[in-house]
């Protein structure tokens, strides 16, 4: 008994054991078994990782609903391509019925895609898209997300908005322009390059005059654009009336050093994703606004998608708008005018 709890143990730890769900009443018929493998290049994304944790939600309740076993395996590629291929091996040779990937290196998709061919095992990409000769080599591949284009355009928005309703407090130096640095998301992701240009033209093309300081990638993290942010500050000081950040989690840096160097009069900061902790920084004023990339509305159609995928196709609930094999979920602007009402409805 006491090697059996060991291994459990040990299995949960390294991830060997599935997530399952089971109905009310804890029986559920075996014939009636879906299994959902799921991989994401990093939990320690804060926005990646809650997609998952909702997957997981919509199949208890079509659990419930439909008196399915459905099983839902989450597994984390920790950074590393090669560990996110033995990943997908791993559902493959375990006869799961669909994979939904979060690619580590979205130019390395072919792999995945032709071992999962070779075994007729559809893929439902999602967030990091695969280049496009990649998508066309099969007709069982999907992607689900939002488009880039458009989170930049709404982020732009948030400062056109801003500057139009108090020019005198972002333009600090009165010179009829605002001083901006950009904090960029990962290179060669094409969401943090579209991001970038899209966000910097919705504001130019309003009329708004800028000048840019500096650029830097801080790969989406935080800490990292803790870093950079100290260093721009000790060399532009208040000359900084503008913070533009490809995501949340950089944004939340550029805060966490502006409290650190004990800024009082912080510059114009907007972010993407609306991850929790944005949404209270938008709440105490230090971060204007940000753009919601709906982790949930994604993982719903992720989850009905790979439900259809595993029941033959059948009817759902909510079918997926597919256009090509793909699905582009909306964003939305969050600003402190309705931040509780986005709060309310992305919660797990």
């Amino acid at each position: 008994m006491k090697k059996i709890i060991k291994w459990l143990v040990v299995s949960v730890c390294l991830g060997i054991l599935p997530v399952t769900c089971l109905n009310s009443g804890g029986a559920v018929k075996e014939d009636k078994q879906i299994k959902i493998g799921v991989t994401v290049y990093q939990m320690e994304d804060p926005f990646i990782s809650t997609i998952p944790a909702h997957i997981e939600k919509f199949a208890k309740n079509k659990e419930f609903s439909e008196n399915k076993r459905i099983i839902v395996n989450i597994m984390d590629a920790m950074g590393s391509q090669n560990l996110q291929n033995d990943q997908v091996n791993q559902f493959i040779e375990q006869n799961y019925d669909v994979i939904c990937v979060n690619m580590v290196d979205r130019t390395a998709a072919s792999v995945i895609i032709d071992h999962a061919k070779a075994n007729d095992v559809p893929i439902v990409f999602f967030n990091r898209e695969p280049v496009e000769e990649d998508m066309q080599r099969w007709d069982k591949l999907y992607y689900v997300c939002s488009l880039a284009n458009e989170s930049g355009v709404l982020e732009g928005g948030i400062v056109v908005e801003s500057y139009r309703k108090n020019p005198k407090r972002w333009d600090k130096n009165g010179d009829d322009k605002l001083q901006y640095v950009i904090l960029e998301g990962e290179q060669g992701h094409q969401d943090s390059l579209i991001r970038t240009e899209s966000t910097i033209k919705t504001i130019t093309e309003a009329g708004i005059k800028v000048e840019k300081l500096e650029s830097e990638t801080a790969n989406w993290q935080r800490a990292q654009a803790g870093v950079v942010m100290s260093q721009w500050l000790n060399k532009y000081g208040d000359r900084i009336e503008m913070v533009l950040s490809n995501n949340d989690n950089m944004a939340l840096g550029a805060i966490d050093t502006f409290r650190e160097m004990e800024c009082e009069n912080l510059p114009l900061i907007v972010g993407i994703d609306a991850i929790a902790p944005a949404l209270e920084a938008i709440k105490d004023g230090t971060l204007m606004g940000t753009v919601l990339n709906d982790a949930k509305g994604q993982a719903e159609a992720i989850f009905n998608l790979a439900y259809a995928l595993s029941t033959g196709g059948k009817t759902v609930e909510n079918p997926p708008d597919l256009k090509q094999r793909y699905i582009w979920i909306p964003h939305r602007t969050v600003t402190k005018e309705n931040v509780d009402e986005i709060e309310n409805a992305i919660a797990l």
